[in-house]
């Protein structure tokens, strides 16, 4: 065990403290991600939220007796220079980047994670972590370097890139990973299965712009274990990244293609590329960062690029975007399978929502459902789960807990301490847009970003593995965003794997695709409960059918059950139901009502 949050001390304000922070943390991160990759070998302590400490909750819990880690025999570190020395065995020296040239500490990443190296960056001060590390101390051999020996820079965005035949793109930002595509991924020696998305050292320019775990380097372990590649680019064409403003416009956009169309190639374009992590809004790409477009519609175009790849989110963004430890808890021990049941007409009839001849018993009740949210980013469920999940008003209301099973990879422990502790009243679908966040409407034909083939298939066979292993049946919610509505086939990949419904944004208010209900996403209700339970009210009121979703984004069971205490006041007739009864309920009515069926809605 190594804990490093003498580091969350620091003065961000002092640029050699920041350095240090930097430093440490890329060096032990990338460490990790080397010595957990065969078996879980190294614990960190680090993230801490709401006065939390994550990683010591996480730790306490699956060391009680019965649990994965009990009785194990822990060697605590307190020196990162005895921590390297413990390992030295396990790696094979260090990769050594430009303090100069942000994108070569992302590039380091990859390198070290390829080569079992440490990343460490180049500075010849006398208390640098390099001088510490690299000529004195371990005296780690340097087996891959990112800048000249003498400690120019290596890559100038001009003429060749080094040691390829490639001209350079003029992007001293773009050319470092030009150089890894080059000598990494068309030689097959990186694993095109997954890809991380996190800030570079730009970072330490302005570290106070979110949270000051948001370097997001402890997210780093779990992708160097997988051998991925990393980068921070620009999804947008229409402007120069605003963290590189001289290059010419769409370098960054036509350099993270190559990197999706390698990875492509890679996985045969049969096996989805993992990605993690989240456009770095507040510091880079947006109207924040002197950019022309707003933080959502980054996250739009991010996604839309990588789904015409077959590449997918697992969404690390800004405000819970720190996780630690993904490559140690990547070895957990899950179940087989966890089983959920369904609803039968029976059980609907007893509990007085069918009538004897099957129709819907609606006794002028409105019925409602919340996507309970977002849980489609390993490194929010993992930070969120002591405030949210552990909320004693939990198991009052019935929820549907809408999270990605694919974040099974990064943070097993959680879904599994879900079902473990979860209530009658806890009911699991997954979260936006099934195993992993992206826009389904791109893996349809044509495909002009990318010209590939169709990826619905490929994303069926990705999905159907996770929910059969949870239990998933629905899918809570489907981003469209700037991507292209789902067409016949895209609904029929969806209820190959999804068959008691989905609810996507770009779909006609009702519709039964076979016998897969099909219900047009409606509003977030972000507001206190009071103005919330008004605005649902209001809604209800408004929409022609009997059957009402809303959006919630990290609320508590007990919003929930304030919310609920005041609609009852304002319309004692909306009833908050689980998500099996309400879904059949829902493709009830849609046989019962051809033209909602068809997507032509009655009024009732």
């Amino acid at each position: 065990m190594y804990d490093l949050k003498y580091t969350l001390k620091y003065n961000l304000t002092d640029s050699l403290r920041v350095l240090s922070l930097w430093d440490d943390i890329h060096a032990v991160s990338t460490l990790q991600g080397i010595v957990n990759r065969n078996a879980p070998r190294l614990y960190i302590n680090y993230v801490v939220e709401s006065g939390i400490e994550i990683d010591s909750y996480w730790w306490n819990k699956y060391r009680k007796p019965g649990e994965w880690l009990h009785g194990k025999d822990t060697i605590v570190y307190n020196d990162i220079i005895s921590l390297v020395e413990a390992y030295k065995n396990d790696i094979d020296g260090a990769v050594v980047y430009d303090s100069r040239i942000a994108a070569t500490s992302n590039v380091a990443s990859a390198v070290a994670g390829i080569e079992n190296l440490i990343a460490i960056r180049y500075d010849a001060s006398p208390n640098s972590l390099y001088t510490r590390l690299v000529s004195k101390g371990p005296k780690l051999k340097v087996k891959a370097w990112l800048i000249n020996k003498d400690g120019s820079p290596m890559f100038t965005g001009q003429g060749n890139i080094p040691e390829t035949n490639r001209n350079s793109t003029g992007s001293i930002k773009n050319d470092p990973y030009i150089w890894f595509i080059e000598k990494y991924m068309k030689k097959g020696r990186c694993n095109g299965g997954y890809g991380a998305y996190y800030i570079d050292q730009k970072w330490r320019d302005n570290p106070m712009a979110a949270g000051m775990n948001h370097h997001t380097l402890t997210n780093h372990d779990f992708f160097v274990s997988k051998r991925a590649f990393f980068f921070d680019l620009s999804p947008w064409g229409d402007e120069p990244a605003t963290d590189d403003t001289s290059q010419m416009i769409g370098n960054d956009l036509s350099t993270l293609k190559e990197f999706l169309s390698e990875a492509y190639r890679l996985n045969n374009g049969e096996k989805f590329c993992y990605i993690g992590g989240f456009p770095a809004w507040a510091f880079k790409y947006t109207q924040r960062a002197g950019g022309q477009h707003d933080d959502v519609a980054t996250e739009w175009e991010f996604s839309r690029i990588i789904s015409a790849y077959n590449a997918f989110k697992d969404a690390d963004a800004i405000g819970y975007g720190a996780l630690a430890n993904a490559s140690f808890w990547q070895h957990f021990p899950l179940e087989k399978k966890y089983p959920q049941k369904w609803v039968t007409h029976e059980e609907l009839k007893k509990r007085g929502y069918l009538t004897e001849d099957g129709k819907v018993d609606f006794k002028n009740r409105e019925f409602m459902i919340f996507y309970v949210g977002d849980y489609d980013a390993s490194s929010w469920i993992t930070q969120l789960t002591p405030t949210i999940w552990d909320h004693p008003d939990r198991g009052k209301l019935p929820l549907m807990w809408c999270i990605s099973p694919v974040l099974q990879e990064r943070a097993p422990m959680v879904l599994h301490n879900f079902r473990k502790t979860a209530t009658p009243n806890d009911y699991f679908a997954a979260a936006d847009n099934g195993a992993g966040y992206l826009m389904p409407g791109m893996l349809q034909e044509p495909r002009d970003i990318s010209g590939l083939p169709g990826g619905l298939d490929a994303w069926a066979n990705h999905c159907k593995k996770y929910y059969d292993k949870w239990g998933l049946s629905i899918t809570g919610f489907v981003i469209d965003g700037h991507a292209p509505g789902l067409s016949s086939k895209g609904l029929d990949c969806y209820a190959s794997f999804s068959p008691n419904g989905i609810v996507p944004q770009k779909v006609p208010l009702t519709l039964l695709h076979g016998d897969m209900p099909v219900l047009r996403s409606d509003e977030d209700i972000q507001q206190n409960p009071k103005e919330g339970a008004q605005r649902i009210a209001q809604r209800v009121a408004e929409r022609p059918i009997p059957f009402h979703w809303f959006r919630n984004i990290l609320k508590t069971p007990g919003w929930y059950v304030e919310i609920m205490e005041e609609l009852g006041k304002l319309n004692p007739n909306i009833e908050l139901l689980d998500a099996p009864t309400f879904f059949e309920l829902y493709r009830i009515w849609l046989k019962q009502n051809p033209d909602a069926a068809s997507g032509n809605v009655p009024l009732h």
